[in-house]
């Protein structure tokens, strides 16, 4: 039922490593992340059988259930806001969390890993384009976060994501991508060699995202096809 997903892979494949190339990168140097929003865990078992091992849901609530069904076959991303609420049932749950975007967040979820006996993988999300729909903090105060959650115990800061904005206009696409690229290089200053993800480019985008520093891409319609409204 679930064989297309094998040929889109191939073909996403085909252009990671295309991109990889031009960006001077090999394929192998890109994290690929199968977004499975909306789309049930059978269709992420069969993902998970053809080679993927990175599965990324939006919403906590609906991630619960398929982890409940399908245990730890994978590794599993938050990549979808959350909110401070549920950041104790997030950090259960998941392997990495990419969606940090305030201290608030990050304490809670410390406190979270700390009862649970872990330290919890996680990214800070960046607001690059500006645009008042997105979340992520902004770039102007993004090493004051990254200096704050270095403070907290239970949780490894590993990078950084963001939404590239949703326009055509590729310099603009670029110049977002470029500045969180930016951001990386200068928060590698305050983390150290750990602080190395930079988690950017989506199903429309990810060939630019690689060309500009990404080596994390999260792929939803590539893989899994176009989403039931």
């Amino acid at each position: 039922m679930y064989k297309y997903i094998e040929q889109n892979l191939r073909n996403v494949r085909a252009r990671v490593a295309a991109a990889a190339k031009r960006a001077g990168k090999q394929e192998n140097d890109i994290a690929i992340i199968a977004i499975a929003k909306t789309f049930p865990s059978a269709a992420i078992k069969a993902a998970v059988g053809y080679g993927l091992g990175d599965i990324g849901e939006s919403r906590v609530q609906e991630a619960e259930q398929k982890i409940k069904e399908l245990g730890q076959v994978t590794r599993w991303h938050l990549v979808g806001h959350l909110q401070t609420n549920k950041a104790a049932k997030a950090v259960k749950m998941f392997d990495m969390i990419q969606s940090v975007d305030s201290l608030k967040l990050a304490e809670a979820m410390n406190r979270a890993a700390e009862a649970e006996g872990k330290t919890i993988d996680c990214l800070v999300e960046i607001n690059s384009s500006g645009e008042i729909s997105k979340f992520g903090v902004r770039p102007s105060d993004a090493e004051r976060l990254i200096e704050d959650i270095l403070e907290l115990r239970h949780i490894s800061l590993r990078g950084l994501m963001t939404v590239g904005p949703l326009t055509e206009k590729e310099p603009v696409l670029r110049a977002s991508f470029r500045l969180t690229r930016k951001i990386l290089e200068q928060g590698q200053a305050l983390a150290g060699s750990q602080f190395t993800v930079l988690s950017m480019g989506m199903s429309g985008d990810f060939e630019k995202a690689i060309e500009e520093g990404s080596n994390m891409i999260r792929l939803g319609s590539a893989l899994f096809g176009e989403r039931k409204k």
